[in-house]
């Protein structure tokens, strides 16, 4: 009987200890945090310090994740950028063109986006915007065939300088010059227009005047000259003047050209016109006069048809 009593006792004590051994591992185990769990829940270590280990690796192992997609689609570089806003290869890169900006009207009309420069192309397809008005038109100290300080004696400052020197010069070869019509308001235009198309009809008055907007005398850059006795003032007769044949030969050399030369009328869209002279700049008169290219040629744009 004691015998027995002495086995049931070890086996019961063998029982409790495995009760109590499962029970203290168990503990030990359910007390121990994951370090990857520690870190995504913002524990923090025992001297206070954020658990940045696990959360360093975890966001590299995320960033070399995406760093394929990154290189599949990189940042534009300043390089790259420059590339895609070039203008297209049949649009001249010249400033006096400004293709970039522009914007084009219901009447097919292009709005020109930087009117104020020295070198802007207007023309028929080209208008400048309706509020534009030169900044800095000015008389300049020229001979005109009349005597009013009126709208279109003026020029922009430039261009007034330039003409100063040009007659100046001319003077000095014996030839006389003087203006007749340069700065024009749009308004003026207007009226200007209206009534050459009353006179002439639309088709014949778009030879020789321009739809307001559409002048180069509104951009303060063009002058029409005649001689100091007025005869043949904006008329065909110019041409055979001495006059005329002293601006051919040497408008270039103060930066004008003759606008509207003869043989180019289907490129321009206007009559020859030796009397109307356009300020360019020194630089492109030159080279145009070298070229014997208009405007239009020269920034590769569109023939004007009548």
């Amino acid at each position: 009987m004691k015998k027995r009593r002495r086995r049931l006792l070890l086996f019961v004590m063998v029982c409790a200890a495995m009760v109590i051994g499962y029970s203290l591992f168990n503990k030990e185990e359910s007390t121990t945090i994951p370090p990857k769990q520690a870190a995504a829940d913002g524990t923090t270590t025992q001297d206070g310090g954020e658990l940045s280990g696990d959360s360093d690796a975890e966001t590299g192992e995320n960033a070399e994740s995406e760093a394929p997609a990154e290189a599949e689609s990189p940042a534009p570089t300043d390089e790259s950028k420059s590339g895609s806003e070039e203008l297209p290869s049949d649009q001249p890169s010249h400033e006096g063109n400004n293709a970039e900006g522009e914007e084009q009207t219901e009447d097919g009309l292009v709005v020109i986006a930087q009117p104020a420069d020295i070198a802007v192309l207007v023309n028929k397809q080209r208008k400048l915007p309706e509020e534009y008005n030169p900044s800095d038109l000015v008389y300049p100290d020229v001979r005109f065939i009349f005597s009013e300080k009126v709208e279109k004696r003026k020029l922009r400052q430039e261009a007034a300088t330039a003409l100063e020197k040009l007659f100046s010069a001319a003077e000095d070869d014996k030839v006389m010059l003087a203006g007749v019509s340069a700065y024009r308001s749009h308004s003026t235009q207007q009226k200007l227009f209206d009534r050459y198309v009353k006179r002439d009809g639309l088709v014949k008055a778009r030879t020789y005047s321009a739809f307001p907007g559409t002048s180069e005398h509104e951009t303060g850059l063009a002058i029409d000259i005649s001689g100091s006795d007025g005869k043949c003032a904006a008329a065909d007769c110019f041409a055979d003047t001495k006059e005329a044949k002293w601006l051919a030969e040497h408008a270039d050399e103060y930066g004008f050209i003759v606008r509207y030369p003869e043989g180019k009328e289907k490129i321009t869209g206007y009559q020859y016109e030796p009397w109307h002279l356009r300020f360019v700049g020194v630089d492109l008169a030159a080279e145009l006069a070298n070229s014997g290219e208009t405007l239009e040629e020269y920034y590769d744009a569109v023939p004007v048809t009548q």
